[in-house]
């Protein structure tokens, strides 16, 4: 017989671990939240929402946000030639006939035109036919009631025409018999992809995508991004940032907090007045040119003279607003390391450096993710600098991602704002940004930063 008792239920029931209890949710705390989710989605989840559905259509200004019409216009028609269209079918399409019939006269009279001039219309040329207009023009002006004024003349004979150019057709039926009057020998094929692209409205489509694939300016706008992003966030936002945090941390406190003060100016400076005091320094006239024509240098525009200087124009001012930004983080996170660290290696004899390298930069590893994740998406979306400045210029050398697609949402010079193709390429640099913030949890291993210590003292 064992010495020890057999457990019983209830002692099983004892012995298991309690769960523990979920806090109960607050109706306070959900009222207090509520404006914070409120703003949270208006101003967050609904624009990136709307920017995912404009990405598939071919909004624009062109096309408007209503139900639009079924418009053929000379451009149209040259825009189809470029893609297979036949001169044959062109020409069929854009023949305009004449018929006087009872239709005709009906839309003459609503127009306003003479009673008198119509009734010699209706009885010199009703039934009558013409393969030109111009045949018809010269019938009417031998009328002795026809308009003595050329415009008049033409307004008037140009409501017998049957034609598909200019003219708004409500439903795609409409315009498809109006194609079999104009052109009845036209092909199947053909009057389909007319049909298709006449229409003005906007419709869902995934031809923007297709475009950013094929297009060559693609693999420029993407080369361009990655080297304005790489060579900021690397040289100015986590290096310089990360470098003057160590440096003041070592300095006094007097002339670091000078030094700190001095650094935030670039980023609490209002972004048009930075970047007219970049102009200044920079361009014909400036501080740098002036100062390398006393020195027999090179004396230019450096802003927007040459492809090299631009560059470095535009990489230097966005990263001393960088610059700043880390400044500030890292700077926090230094005072938090314990001085008894370094006091303790000053005792074992380490120089400055091996403080940096073997106790300051591991424990800096949450502040440098933090740093790189956030700049990153910011870089990849920030443009108001460039678009102020070289506006992407000279030419369009320095156009990234972000500026490209707010000019073609928002600032096209040729009046058409497409907002489906700036949506689209929002979509794509929102796209991006989730894959590296990914990418950066991964490379830092962020589950070991916000793990349980494996020594808890």
């Amino acid at each position: 017989m064992s010495s020890f008792a057999e457990p019983t239920v209830e002692g099983a029931r004892r012995s298991r671990p309690s769960r523990p209890r979920r806090a109960p949710v607050s109706r306070l705390g959900l009222i207090l939240m509520a404006p914070a989710l409120l703003l949270l989605t208006l101003f967050f989840f609904l624009p990136v929402a709307l920017t995912g559905v404009f990405a598939f259509t071919d909004l624009s200004t062109s096309t408007g946000i209503g139900r639009g019409d079924y418009v053929v216009t000379p451009t149209l028609l040259r825009e189809l030639g470029d893609r297979g269209l036949s001169d044959a079918d062109i020409a069929a399409v854009s023949r305009a006939s004449v018929t006087v019939n009872a239709a005709a006269l009906d839309r003459a009279r609503a127009a306003g035109i003479g009673a008198r001039f119509l009734d010699d219309i209706e009885d010199d040329f009703a039934g009558r036919s013409y393969d030109a207009p111009s045949a018809f023009e010269r019938d009417l002006r031998r009328l002795r009631t026809a308009p003595r004024r050329a415009r008049d003349l033409k307004s008037a004979a140009a409501l017998f025409e049957t034609s598909v150019l200019n003219q708004r057709f409500a439903t795609s039926t409409a315009l498809a018999a109006r194609l079999e009057t104009v052109a009845p020998d036209l092909p199947e094929a053909a009057r389909a992809q007319i049909l298709e692209a006449s229409y003005t409205g906007a419709r869902f489509t995934t031809e923007n995508f297709r475009r950013l694939v094929t297009q060559k300016e693609t693999a420029r706008l993407v080369g361009n991004t990655f080297l304005y992003v790489g060579a900021t966030l690397s040289l100015f936002n986590v290096g310089l940032g990360l470098f003057l945090a160590v440096v003041l941390f070592y300095m006094p406190k007097g002339a670091s907090a000078l030094f700190s003060t001095l650094w935030l100016l670039p980023r609490i400076t209002p972004v048009v007045l930075y970047a007219v005091m970049w102009k200044w320094f920079t361009w014909e006239g400036g501080f740098l040119p002036i100062l390398a024509e006393q020195l027999g240098l090179p004396s230019f525009n450096y802003m927007k003279g040459s492809v090299v200087t631009a560059w470095a124009t535009m990489i230097t001012l966005n990263g001393f607003i960088g610059a700043s930004f880390g400044l500030i983080l890292f700077s926090g996170a230094l005072r938090a390391i314990p001085v008894q660290q370094l006091w303790a290696s000053e005792v074992d004899g380490a120089t400055r450096w091996q403080q940096v390298r073997r106790i300051i930069l591991p424990q800096m590893r949450w502040p440098i993710l933090f740093v790189t994740a956030y700049q990153t998406l910011s870089l990849l979306s920030s443009y108001e600098q460039i678009w102020l400045t070289t506006n992407g210029g000279p030419g369009r050398t320095t156009t990234v991602w972000a500026l490209e697609a707010f000019k073609t949402a928002l600032s096209n010079y040729t009046g058409n704002l497409e907002y489906g193709m700036g949506a689209a390429m929002a979509l794509v640099l929102v796209v991006v940004g989730l894959v590296l913030s990914l990418i950066y949890l991964r490379l830092f291993k962020f589950n070991e930063l916000v793990g349980r210590p494996k020594i808890e003292i």
